[in-house]
């Protein structure tokens, strides 16, 4: 019993502290049988008056053990549904108990941990901003398998439940307080079991759960009643919007809110019980869990940092252009509490990009997630400037300005003797040669590609691209400055477009070439919004301006690092030049592209016609496939070319830079669910129609698994 610490007080109270191997407290085999045991003892306990449950480590209890569920396989279902169920019974002993149950909750509670806590009769959590609790499964294609849904839904009711487990968001107390989760707050952590004790003794008689209890209803009634059934069917249709039929955690989340408001409490566990364990074993929760938890994890632990640097901060930034980039890197920057030196041409443009911030931050204090003081600490953090000298002696200066190699190596050699005498150089660049940036640098070591996302301030992620001279140390302090700023970094060796650039624009390139083939627009744009990308790629293309990716492609051939005459998609580079250069397509913002654009909504340009052929005719699959398999090569290829090195960069990167439906778990790991020898005959059939795009890269024959 020394991973759970058990202690009876004088007046009768058991005080049990979960202190498991390892640096947190999971729910694994281990905590079962520690569970079992733990009730056995409770179960035979003389002159017992009420039990405490708390936590020895700073987090109170860190969830399910994933790394566990993940090596679940479906020949394991049965035993899985077992120990589950096992589980759960305990948690009954443990609610059923003849005396008040209370969760002391000193840390984070989060998944299973927090669904401990839902089984006692109160819960008191300490009240700190590092303190979260919820039920984030739904986020890893999980939903709660410990009694979560049932008691949040005889708790609450499912109007009022649904959405909180449906978008499992981590709330802080005081909003679990307020929703009805936790029963009280507590200012000072040493105070919390002492606390838990007093309500004890002052509740005696508390130790019956509401749905134990003689005439208990769920609140709001039965999903059967008129007004619930129409709810029902609204979240229903909602969810088949949202999810596009791809990720069925939703979905059965809905099924088990639902049948926990029909049946006796009893039943219903079971019933999410079983529904648990066909989310484990599914392949989209394994892709999620491996990518978003693992692989995740593996990234800010520095996977791709070299491991000899020392950590560092960046005190002092300059950012140079205060455009759409510019301004969103400030704003993260100063959020992280950095001094920016935001310099434009002219200090009017400055300081539009500072009022970026202002607008921004008004809507985090009128939402209530700000104060005004807070905000007012992030401005300052800001200084606009037209003037190079403000910018003397910072660590750090990134330029953001257009993507032209001849506009950038003019803003390197008139401001890099601007930097401390260790600064580095960012270049906020997509596609642009590191090395080839880097040779007007003094110090080429120190040179660095930093690749934001648009916008800044929602996209999480941050590409690091290192050319051919730039040192561990700049690349080592790079990493820092990603994870300083709370973005995500992923670490790419230089190629034509590096990882994220040269992935997207293959399955946009690949829509087009379809429409350009005659294929119905149209139907191209929906077939790739049903495959779990975030919008069509037509419709991305026109977000996106139909002339940039030309203007790249050109610069590329220019500069000697494209041969337009083994471009892979002729056909849909010609239609794009025609639309943009003959029809004066550019795009949304310029007037229209592949879709009109009206206050009536969007209507697909009819100029379109001209592409169209009666004849064209491919399955429905192979058009799909034609959208996913051609950035899923590419990745490949860039793991065969070192462009990417760790298999986690490009699956993190893939999801949370380039719009990789979530399903698949990012481009690599897409391969190993949907099996590699069954990959590569995909891949043969493909090239074996459309091309030699889609042959199996050798990287499939080299590697057994993409881990």
């Amino acid at each position: 019993m020394s991973e759970f610490i058990y202690q009876k007080d004088a007046d009768g109270i058991v005080t049990i502290t979960m202190d498991m191997q390892g640096p947190v407290n999971s729910m694994n085999q281990a905590y079962m049988t520690l569970l079992q045991d733990t009730l056995d003892r409770l179960s035979t306990e003389t002159e017992l008056t009420g039990v405490v449950i708390t936590s020895a480590k700073d987090t109170f209890f860190a969830g399910g053990d994933l790394k566990w569920l993940l090596a679940v396989e479906k020949a394991e279902q049965e035993e899985l549904y077992q120990q589950v169920e096992a589980m759960k019974t305990n948690f009954r002993r443990l609610e059923q108990l003849p005396v008040p149950v209370v969760a002391a909750i000193n840390g984070s509670a989060l998944g299973g941990g927090f669904e401990i806590c839902l089984a006692c009769n109160y819960r008191l959590a300490w009240q700190d901003k590092s303190v979260k609790v919820g039920l984030p499964e739904v986020g890893l294609g999980l939903l709660p398998g410990a009694g979560g849904i049932v008691r949040s839904i005889h708790m609450l009711g499912l109007e009022k439940a649904f959405p909180i487990l449906s978008q499992g968001r981590p709330m802080a107390p005081a909003q679990a307080q307020d929703l009805g989760w936790i029963d009280a707050l507590v200012a000072d952590k040493a105070n919390l079991v002492s606390e838990a004790k007093q309500w004890i003794k002052a509740n005696a008689d508390a130790h019956q759960q509401p749905w134990d209890t003689k005439g208990h209803k769920v609140p709001g009634g039965n999903a059967n009643s008129p007004r619930l059934s129409g709810m029902v069917a609204f979240a229903s249709a909602q969810l088949q919007q949202t999810t596009r039929g791809l990720l069925p955690a939703p979905e059965r989340i809905l099924d088990c809110a639902v049948e926990a408001t029909r049946v006796d409490f009893d039943t219903a566990l079971r019933i999410e019980t079983r529904q648990f364990v066909e989310l484990v074993v599914h392949p989209t929760a394994k892709n999620i869990i491996n990518t978003m938890f693992f692989n995740m994890n593996k990234i800010k632990g520095g996977l791709s940092r070299p491991a000899d640097q020392p950590k560092s901060q960046v005190q002092r930034l300059g950012i140079l252009g205060a455009g759409m980039m510019g301004q969103g890197i400030a704003y993260s920057a100063a959020m992280a509490g950095i001094r920016v030196h935001l310099k434009d041409l002219t200090i009017e443009a400055a300081e539009k990009g500072k009022a970026y911030s202002a607008k921004v931050l008004q809507k985090r204090v009128d939402k209530g997630r700000m104060s005004a003081e807070q905000m007012a600490a992030v401005l300052a953090n800001i200084e606009p400037t037209a003037q190079d000298q403000d910018l003397q002696g910072c660590d750090l200066i990134i330029e953001a300005v257009f993507e032209r190699k001849d506009l950038k190596d003019k803003v390197l050699q008139s401001s890099q003797s601007l930097l401390a005498d260790d600064g580095f150089w960012g270049s906020n660049t997509s596609t642009l040669p590191i090395t080839q940036l880097a040779e007007a640098a003094a110090k080429q070591e120190n040179f660095i590609g930093l690749h934001f996302f648009s916008p800044v301030d929602k996209m999480p992620l941050l590409e690091i691209i290192c050319g051919a001279n730039t040192s561990d140390k700049t690349l080592a302090r790079a990493f820092d400055f990603a994870l300083q700023i709370n973005k995500t970094p992923i670490v790419v060796n230089e190629a034509t477009g590096f990882y994220t650039s040269r992935v997207i624009s293959t399955k946009m390139d690949e829509a087009m070439q379809m429409v350009a083939e005659g294929h119905d627009p149209i139907l191209v744009d929906n077939l790739g919004k049903a495959l779990g990308f975030p919008v069509g790629m037509l419709t991305l293309m026109d977000e996106l301006k139909l002339w940039l990716p030309l203007e790249i492609n050109d610069t590329q051939v220019s500069m000697g690092l494209r041969d337009p005459g083994k471009d892979p998609t002729p056909e849909a580079r010609a239609m794009l030049r025609s639309l943009v250069e003959q029809h004066n397509r550019r795009g949304r913002v310029e007037g229209g592209g592949f879709y009109d654009y009206s206050e009536a909504g969007k209507q697909i340009w009819p100029g379109l016609a001209a592409w169209r052929n009666a004849n064209a005719d491919i399955s429905h699959e192979d058009m799909q496939d034609r959208m996913l398999f051609r950035p899923i090569i590419e990745s490949l290829k860039c793991l065969e070319e070192g462009v990417i090195k760790e298999v986690a960069d490009a699956n993190v990167g893939s999801i949370l830079g380039i719009g990789a439906p979530l399903w698949t778990g990012g481009y690599l790991q897409f391969v190993n669910t949907y099996g590699k020898d069954k990959f590569i005959a995909r891949c043969k059939e493909l090239a074996g129609r459309y091309g030699d795009r889609f042959a199996p890269p050798k990287v499939l024959f080299e590697r057994d698994t993409f881990m």
